[in-house]
């Protein structure tokens, strides 16, 4: 790697910058004599004062404030942070971290990093994309602001997601950086407390109507194709409606996926996967219940349908096996309140207003809270699918903590220990009587940073379910017996980019076999992905 940058110059660009780790030859080659202080630093004491600074900080925004002005000084200590102890930073950088950050985002951007793509700046695209430095950019994640995480509508403050999953796709799985892009769309808001606080960085109008929303991302999405032929774009936090309309719009078109669908969708079956390692039998033969009918939890549904598919169902007997469960009541074929994409899972039963009364009649093997509603998933839920089951399968998915069904301890407690337990957001170790069980975090990021390294190897042409399919069992089989044994059905997260290597040769396979890569299929693909993948070295700037 060369570049042109000399003195002051290459100490603020973070990609090259190194601060005090500049060797004598490189300070005397690059005109940073005197400019550095005369120590030396070696990657371990760079570590340890990243570490000592950040043991400073009161809280975990002010932790990731850190991380996001590390960042955006010295990128390869950044990463060599995360990656030394995933399971201890990754937490500050995403979930739930980000959440606080994406609320007080206007408060506390400091250096702006991504693309802001405003609606008034409609026809310009194009010319704007230019305007990013570097040429070859392989994934953007773009979002509206309209439903962040388990937040709402956060508009332009919304930046901090695409922002974080692009270190995610790095720190997780290895990919390159600098083939990065963040993108906000900025359609406006309707966050009245946004529109009126005089440090909102976003447009102040209430948000565009649908019509004029897609003609805007029509023209992203075709400026993207134009300056960056071969980029994966990744819809995120989109609101739920235009979530799934600019999915099923673009999917056969273009490289592109939405994580909060196909990759929450993925990472549930990965845990269904795992957890089924401790019960026993396959997954066509369980029943699923599900607390929450939005399109989200649909898309779940679906790939699990898919998946008990492959396993010999017809696609009416998958769906059949499933059921989802509103704020009015079961879904069930007598109901006329239903949207169209909730119609498959209305299956004939009585009416069910209440959500363990649904349990006591359906008597599911799982239920999977995608509600949003805090403590949903109360003691008489629980001890309703302990009684039906001998270890009852309880994924609390909603995002922030707060808005968890409910918490592996009370998961533990009122299932008497028998519960296999994962959640959106991530809880401490239980003790329950004699043992100790380890809560499973159902988070994407063992998911979408991998299928983003195989995308990025391979060159893919389009994103499939069955990629996310292969992902979700490539994930589930590396959860050790040791794991199972505490309860964890996901593999821990210290060493996720070990795991996430293995997941992304398995992704590679499906592309390959269908055909979707640009290149030629390499005769070693284990060691094709591995030369793909992206360590947290200092790149030689002097020959």
């Amino acid at each position: 790697m060369t570049t042109n940058l000399r003195g002051a110059a290459l100490l603020r660009e973070p990609r090259y910058n190194r601060s005090c780790g500049f060797t004598e030859d490189e300070r005397e080659a690059l005109g940073l004599v005197g400019l550095l202080p005369p120590a030396v630093d070696d990657e371990k004491v760079q570590l340890e004062r990243a570490l000592v600074q950040l043991s400073r900080k009161p809280s975990s925004l002010e932790m990731y404030l850190y991380l996001s002005s590390l960042q955006d000084t010295n990128e390869t200590l950044f990463y060599r942070l995360l990656m030394s102890d995933p399971a201890r930073f990754l937490p500050l950088v995403y979930t739930p971290t980000v959440g606080e950050a994406c609320l007080h985002f206007s408060h506390i951007i400091e250096r702006p990093r991504g693309m802001y793509l405003s609606l008034d700046r409609k026809g310009r695209v194009r010319e704007i994309l230019r305007n990013w430095p570097q040429s070859d950019v392989r994934f953007i994640v773009v979002t509206s602001g309209e439903r962040i995480l388990g937040l709402g509508d956060l508009g332009a403050n919304g930046m901090g997601i695409p922002i974080g999953k692009l270190a995610l796709y790095t720190a997780c799985a290895g990919v390159p950086p600098e083939v990065t892009m963040p993108v906000m769309i900025d359609c406006g808001t309707n966050n009245e407390t946004l529109l009126q606080d005089p440090m909102y960085i976003g447009l102040r109008r209430p948000r565009a109507a649908q019509a004029e929303v897609d003609e805007f991302v029509g023209e992203f999405v075709d400026a993207v194709q134009e300056q960056f032929p071969d980029c994966c774009i990744q819809f995120e936090d989109w609101g739920r409606f235009d979530a799934f309309r600019l999915l099923n719009r673009y999917r056969e078109r273009i490289c592109c996926f939405n994580d909060d669908i196909q990759g929450t969708a993925a990472v549930v079956l990965a845990g269904v996967l795992g957890a089924l390692r401790i019960t026993g039998g396959k997954l066509s033969e369980q029943t699923f219940l599900f607390l929450g009918a939005s399109q989200a939890g649909v898309g779940i549904a679906e790939l699990l349908a898919q998946a008990m598919v492959a396993e010999g169902l017809s696609p009416e007997q998958a769906r059949a096996r499933t059921w989802l469960f509103s704020s009015k009541g079961l879904v069930e074929s007598s109901r006329t309140d239903l949207s169209d994409f909730q119609m498959a899972y209305a299956h004939p039963h009585p009416p069910a207003k209440s959500f363990a009364a649904a349990i006591e009649s359906l008597k599911p093997t799982a239920i999977i809270g995608v509600s949003t509603v805090g403590k949903a998933f109360d003691r008489e839920v629980i001890q309703a699918m302990a009684r039906a089951n001998q270890r009852p399968i309880i994924f609390a998915l909603s995002n922030p903590t707060a808005n968890s069904e409910c918490t592996a301890e009370e998961a533990y407690e009122w299932s008497d220990g028998r519960a296999i337990f994962a959640s959106g957001s991530p809880f401490m170790p239980v003790r329950y009587g004699d043992q100790t069980f380890v809560p499973g975090q159902c988070n994407n990021m063992y998911i979408f940073p991998a299928v983003g390294l195989a995308i990025y190897a391979a060159r893919a042409r389009l994103v499939t379910d069955e990629m996310f399919i292969a992902a979700a069992h490539a994930v589930a089989e590396q959860v050790s017996a040791a794991d199972l044994d505490v309860g964890l059905i996901y593999p821990p997260q210290s060493s996720i980019l070990k795991t996430e290597v293995r997941v992304a040769k398995r992704v590679a396979e499906v592309i390959f076999r269908r055909g979707l890569a640009r290149i030629k299929e390499p005769e070693d693909l284990d060691a094709f992905i591995e030369s793909h993948v992206y360590r947290a070295e200092y790149p030689a700037l002097v020959g």
